[in-house]
């Protein structure tokens, strides 16, 4: 029996060929296959800039720099996320304002408002699992407030709301190119992308010793650059990502079918297309199943396990942590199941098959129900 991994990076002949051809070019950092990447990476998502950097932390980092976060801001954004989502904003003195999370397990547009106090700069909300976030109700209420919001597209390259591709609709965005993503240049890497030439300027300077020009250095930077190789690789993957993607919606199209009533399966907003970065399931026998799926070679992931208001870094710096119920509620019972844009159909169905399976002998045993 073969085994089912989580993910699997998609990797051809024509990605080989774009990363020994930026072997052979001579340059390798922040040269022509990079610049290409961020013109192309811009016109995909609909966006004016595109700013490569080293991770998307880094990048995220950068940009609340060169937007003017700094001590004692605030900035709201949900606990149910990676926690790199949360590290930038605490480098640059800000305080996260943890919330919870809606039925897409996306920021819930109508605990944001609640949060805000004087101190609030802004909003981060995160396309988590690759469904967009509520956009219109989060972009409304940042209006009448005067904030601005940074989508976090990490796990969502590609994903539309309303006929939009995320990561044009805020005040700016930011991308991750990691091994697992949607979207990867086969290492770690990302993006900011905005629409302001200023803020687009600043973080290009910022990523590389604060320069004007190779001699001129007009602020305090740092050495966050991008490199050809990942560039080149990148470019390749771009072209793929509409494909992958469509096999991503077809294998959860085939999950919502098959594992219906059998546990929760994810909801899919009418104004959204989901690309389905991690397939989650929910259920209270979430430990017993994964366990039931390794042991059939069937591997299964947790994202994530321990709420990012609960995590140590955070109590341990902030005394005034909320309590979130729906959040606490769902980490317990979270369950991500095989996704990646090459999965066999064949695959999807036998994890469906191994699910119904198990379901079917925990009735025998006496439980029942979808949770």
């Amino acid at each position: 029996m073969n085994k089912i991994p989580l993910s699997r990076v998609f990797l051809n002949d024509e990605i080989r060929e774009a990363a020994l051809r930026a072997l052979d070019s001579g340059s390798y950092i922040l040269g022509a296959e990079s610049r290409a990447f961020e013109e192309e990476l811009a016109a995909y998502v609909g966006m004016k800039h595109c700013v490569l950097s080293s991770s998307w932390t880094a990048a995220v980092m950068l940009l609340h720099q060169a937007m003017g976060l700094s001590e004692g801001d605030e900035v709201i954004i949900p606990s149910h996320t990676a926690f790199p989502s949360v590290e930038p904003l605490i480098h640059c003195g800000a305080k996260p304002v943890f919330v919870d999370v809606d039925e897409t397990y996306c920021l819930d547009p109508a605990a944001v408002e609640a949060a805000i106090t004087p101190r609030t700069v802004g909003i981060l909300p995160v396309h988590l699992y690759g469904h967009p976030a509520d956009m219109d109700r989060i972009m409304a209420v940042a209006e009448r407030h005067k904030l601005w919001v940074l989508e976090d597209c990490a796990q969502a390259h590609g994903a539309r709301y309303r006929g939009r591709r995320v990561g044009s609709i805020g005040t700016a965005s930011a991308f991750s190119f990691y091994p697992s993503k949607n979207l990867t240049v086969l290492g770690d890497g990302g993006c900011i992308m905005t629409n302001d030439d200023q803020v687009a300027e600043k973080v290009r300077m910022l990523r590389n010793h604060g320069r004007k020009s190779k001699f001129t250095h007009e602020m305090v930077g740092y050495n966050l650059r991008f490199n050809e190789i990942q560039a080149a690789v990148g470019r390749v993957m771009l072209r793929h990502l509409d494909a992958l993607n469509a096999r991503r919606r077809e294998v959860g199209a085939l999950y919502g079918e098959r594992l219906a009533g059998l546990v929760e399966t994810p909801t899919e907003a009418p104004w959204a297309e989901s690309v389905y970065h991690m397939y989650v399931i929910r259920t209270r026998e979430r430990d017993a199943l994964a366990a039931w799926l390794k042991e059939r070679g069937i591997a299964t992931g947790i994202h994530y396990p321990v709420a990012n208001h609960q995590q140590p870094a955070i109590t341990a710096r902030y005394d005034d942590i909320p309590a979130l119920p729906r959040t606490e509620a769902l980490v317990g019972e979270i369950l991500s199941l095989p996704i990646y844009g090459e999965l066999p159909i064949a695959d999807a169905e036998r994890v469906a098959a191994a699910i119904a399976e198990y379901r079917g002998g925990e009735k025998a045993r006496g439980a029942g129900g979808a949770r």
